[in-house]
């Protein structure tokens, strides 16, 4: 087995509910979607980066993994596009007792279900139609898959939490339905967060809209956190 990396370095953790953790991030190529607010477009194509046996990618963590690491993030692209491969290199992690991470759009539920085994804390990103994420033809499908992906981890007790990316152009109305879908199949009791991300540099909402959108989450799930990326304010990757 092979696997293809865009790049792997270590910096602070700039999202989510481990934000601003010392993190070593292993970079996928390859993402078949077209968020437009997406920072990463250069790792895009599936032939971007280089490819390694699975083998040689392993030792590439050991060499670029720094004393008083918090965790090892899969992060893309989106990592389910070479979900072997990362099963292989979060087994390889595990084994060192390093928490392992998985940072995906949960397009396919069924190789989410191949790689959650090896993860521990997971991030399940819902994406707004605005997003242009896919094609509203395909949009219903792609929500169910990352639905069935939140149910997968709240079964094996997997410490999981939400985020949705906002910008101008997200619609109270659309917000509000992703957000009754997502408790129509956890408890809040079941999350470890709900993350609200506003877009950074194009789009960007208001703080009301902002305001709009917390209100809408704060009835299912009291501790919701609107949180901006930690990485753009400081200038790391």
């Amino acid at each position: 087995m092979k696997v293809r990396l865009y790049e792997i370095f270590t910096s602070l953790e700039g999202e989510g509910i481990l934000y601003g953790t010392k993190t070593l991030f292993v970079r996928l190529a390859g993402c078949p979607f077209t968020c437009f607010y997406c920072d990463t477009k250069e790792s895009l194509p599936l032939d971007s980066g280089q490819e390694y046996e699975i083998s040689d990618a392993c030792n590439l963590i050991d060499e670029h993994l720094q004393k008083k690491t918090y965790k090892v993030n899969f992060t893309g692209g989106d990592p389910l596009v070479q979900h072997e491969a990362v099963a292989e290199l979060a087994k390889h992690v595990k084994a060192k007792n390093i928490p392992t991470y998985l940072e995906s759009s949960c397009f396919d539920s069924k190789r989410f279900a191949a790689v959650l085994p090896h993860i521990d804390f997971v991030k399940i990103e819902l994406k707004t139609p605005d997003s242009e994420f896919v094609d509203t033809q395909h949009y219903s499908k792609l929500i169910e898959n990352a639905l069935q992906c939140l149910a997968h981890s709240i079964r094996e007790k997997k410490t999981a939490y939400i985020k949705i990316v906002v910008s101008s152009r997200t619609k109270r109305n659309d917000f509000e339905d992703l957000v009754k879908k997502i408790f129509g199949v956890a408890d809040a009791g079941d999350l470890k967060g709900f993350i609200i991300q506003p877009t950074y540099g194009i789009a960007e909402p208001s703080l009301q809209n902002l305001l709009s959108f917390y209100d809408l989450v704060y009835p299912y799930y009291p501790e919701v956190r609107v949180v901006p990326q930690l990485h753009k304010l400081i200038g790391a990757p």
